[in-house]
């Protein structure tokens, strides 16, 4: 037998993990330790807290979590689309499909949840979200797909939201980088700035060859 290597303490790894998410909101534990399931190819083992709010214990005498979000309803109830996207502000069609993915996997009322979203589900929130319509909606799925937000359910032209886009609609949105008009501003000033001083490179060197002559 190879003592080499210590054997795996399961405890032990309970432990770190316990140590490491503790301070954690409950629906922020949730969504790391499912990122890690899907990192280690489980499957998913989490029940959502939207179903726990339903399941026969919580009625037995536990108190129901509020949501965390932003609107005050609760986990049970979930939120109108609408709701969710002009709190996310999703700034392009991408990242629109992404938070759509999102929604109806983890945030809308119990009875509207599903794992995946198809063409008329974006083109149906993007209504709903009083957004304008999508010319091509499935390909606006690819798109999101083909930039790493989405993944390929197992129907087919169905996608569902998978760790990066979970991160981008939970954690990064709404987007709060500087507006797309003050960057090309910055960008040109400096791009003028770096045009002069190439501009002035050959007189330099004309005045010096001139001081040496």
């Amino acid at each position: 037998m190879d003592m080499s290597t210590p054997k795996a303490d399961d405890i032990e790894a309970v432990r770190t993990v316990f140590e490491t998410i503790k301070d954690f909101a409950p629906e922020d534990q949730q969504r790391i330790l499912r990122w890690v399931a899907e990192k280690v190819k489980l499957p998913q083992p989490f029940t959502s807290l939207s179903q726990v709010a339903h399941s026969p214990q919580s009625s037995s005498g536990g108190v129901l979590p509020t949501s965390p979000h932003a609107g005050g309803s609760t986990l049970a109830g979930g939120r109108d689309i609408k709701t969710f996207i002009d709190e996310k502000k999703p700034r392009n069609d991408v990242q629109f499909a992404a938070a759509v993915a999102y929604y109806y996997r983890f945030e809308s009322p119990q009875s509207e949840r599903k794992e995946a979203i198809n063409k008329e589900d974006l083109q149906e929130a993007a209504r709903k979200a009083k957004r304008e319509r999508f010319t091509n909606p499935l390909q606006t799925l690819n798109n999101a797909h083909n930039l790493g937000l989405l993944d390929r359910a197992s129907e087919k032209a169905t996608f569902c939201i998978n760790s990066v886009g979970e991160n981008l609609v939970a954690m990064t949105l709404p987007d709060g980088a500087a507006p797309a008009k003050a960057s090309k501003k910055k960008t040109g000033k400096a791009a003028v700035k770096k045009a002069a001083a190439k501009k002035a490179q050959p007189q330099k060197a004309a005045k010096k060859q001139a001081k040496r002559g």
